[in-house]
């Protein structure tokens, strides 16, 4: 309104002014120099608070693991928790170390992708260098609300040890399993599981075993205290598995209509790996919780591990490669995800499929592994594997003495094993079959299956070069 009314007056001033200087005598014009204008100063930008920006950055790539309960070692929830943590937050996040993201966004399109963008990173380091200001608190967002103890909210079922269990690491790295009836009158499908570890610092990873016999409580029984030892595997042909985990990997609901089988009377046996490396001892009782599919199912999430388990990494080498592959897929189907693993001398891995068109598809690609912080990586949209297609894995390892996570020195050969000084190459690559429609009247005989059957019980044995050898019987590849 002022600046209207100066507008207006200025105007009328003019008018008056003309007006006079029509009654009096013309005067000569003349030239005048152009008028000089200087630029603009730059407006100031808008101050980066913690309540309008950095409080979302937060909720979008942070706290779902940096709240009270979760794996990071301190919680991001409020401007205290930031302000504590500031120089840290620009820290990490400017080297782009946090948040922890280890795949190739560029490769695969992953879900759950908590990478910052540039602007974000900015808007962290302006945000510390201009003293970590709070802002209004009207520009707060809502508080995100997370479920203590499980990130899916409460399971549909819990299953947990019969004892707490100590480990003795005398003789290094311990490997038990515990046998945990499920109990279930019927059938069920599996839509995730969450597993909770008691003794987070020395367990090092889970893996989750489905029986349907008695196999594994005569294991149980002949073995004296909590569960049986059962370094290598279970000790039985497992019925099913239901996955696992490792440090780093969340928990996430399958698509609708996409389940793990359990079946009833089951047992879920959880082989826990603890690390004697950890340098904590204390007795753990790890929980697994069970979200049961909702909606019908049609088909059964499965899992194949493209592996080599035939390699040497000769102590010194800085960047010796593993292949693996498996040569030709003998159904069509669909990935769903994907799960890198390999331990502490691992540096990168990536993983591609050709299809029989000859086009090739990046399924994943690690360009700096992180032992301590592992993954199972969801696809956006789930990726055709076509009858005939060919998945070619290559990792690279450092077993030199310049490698600071190297458990050896000095460096040692190292070839597969179960011990986190041993090493391993694998991916497992987590799909469904196009075949299979467990809601038509076949169930889960439908057809298509048979093809599956013997790849899934015998794999892919990987060869001396690395590729691996089709089973007998099997189609050859084009």
């Amino acid at each position: 309104m002022k600046r209207a009314g100066f507008l207006l007056a200025a105007a009328a001033f003019a008018f008056w002014t003309a007006a006079l200087l029509g009654q009096a005598r013309p005067r000569v014009s003349r030239p005048r120099p152009p008028r000089q204008v200087g630029p603009r100063p730059a407006l100031p930008s808008q101050a980066v608070t913690f309540n309008k920006q950095i409080a979302r950055i937060l909720q979008a790539s942070c706290q779902k693991c940096h709240h009270e309960g979760d794996i990071a070692p301190f919680p991001l929830m409020t401007y205290q928790d930031a302000f504590d943590h500031r120089f840290a937050m620009a820290d990490q996040t400017g080297r782009r170390l946090m948040p922890p993201w280890h795949v190739d966004s560029s490769c695969g399109g992953f879900e759950d992708d908590p990478s910052l963008s540039g602007e974000d990173i900015r808007a962290i380091g302006e945000w510390v260098a201009s003293g970590a200001p709070e802002g209004d608190p009207r520009d707060l967002p809502p508080p995100l609300t997370f479920t203590p103890g499980w990130s899916l909210g409460p399971p549909d079922q819990v299953l947990a040890m019969e004892e707490s269990f100590t480990p003795s690491f005398t003789q290094g790295d311990v490997y038990r399993c515990f046998v945990m009836p499920t109990g279930l009158t019927a059938d069920r499908f599996v839509a995730a599981v969450e597993v909770a570890p008691g003794g987070r610092a020395m367990v090092h990873h889970v893996l989750l075993f489905v029986d349907s016999a008695d196999t594994a409580e005569r294991l149980d029984r002949a073995d004296p205290g909590p569960g049986y030892t059962c370094f290598g595997g279970p000790g039985f042909t497992p019925t099913s598995a239901l996955g696992g985990w490792a440090p780093g990997n969340r928990p996430r609901l399958l698509p609708e209509g996409v389940g793990m089988h359990l079946p009833k009377d089951s047992r879920v046996v959880m082989q826990v790996h603890y690390s004697a490396r950890s340098g904590v001892l204390e007795p753990d009782r790890t929980l697994i919780g069970l979200h049961f599919s909702k909606a019908p199912v049609q088909k059964r999430l499965l899992a194949v591990p493209v592996l080599n388990y035939n390699f040497l990494i000769p102590a010194g080498a800085k960047d010796h490669e593993v292949r693996a592959s498996i040569p030709y897929i003998p159904f069509d189907a669909h990935a769903l995800a994907v799960t890198p693993h390999m331990h502490l001398l691992g540096k990168r891995m990536n993983l591609t499929a050709t299809l029989p068109d000859g086009r090739q598809v990046c399924l994943v690609n690690v360009p700096d592994w992180d032992f301590h912080w592992q993954g199972t990586y969801f696809y956006r949209s789930q990726v055709p594997l076509p009858v005939g297609t060919r998945v070619d894995l290559s990792a690279w390892y450092d077993n030199s003495s310049e490698n600071p996570q190297n458990p050896s020195r000095p460096p040692r050969n190292v070839t597969w094993g179960e011990a986190t000084t041993d090493e391993m190459c694998l991916a497992f690559l987590s799909f469904t079959l196009d075949a299979e429609n467990l809601t038509g009247a076949a169930g889960l005989a439908a057809t298509g299956l048979a093809t599956f059957s013997p790849f899934w019980e015998e794999g892919w044995l990987p060869g001396p070069s690395g590729d691996s050898r089709p089973l007998p019987g099997s189609p050859r590849p084009r």
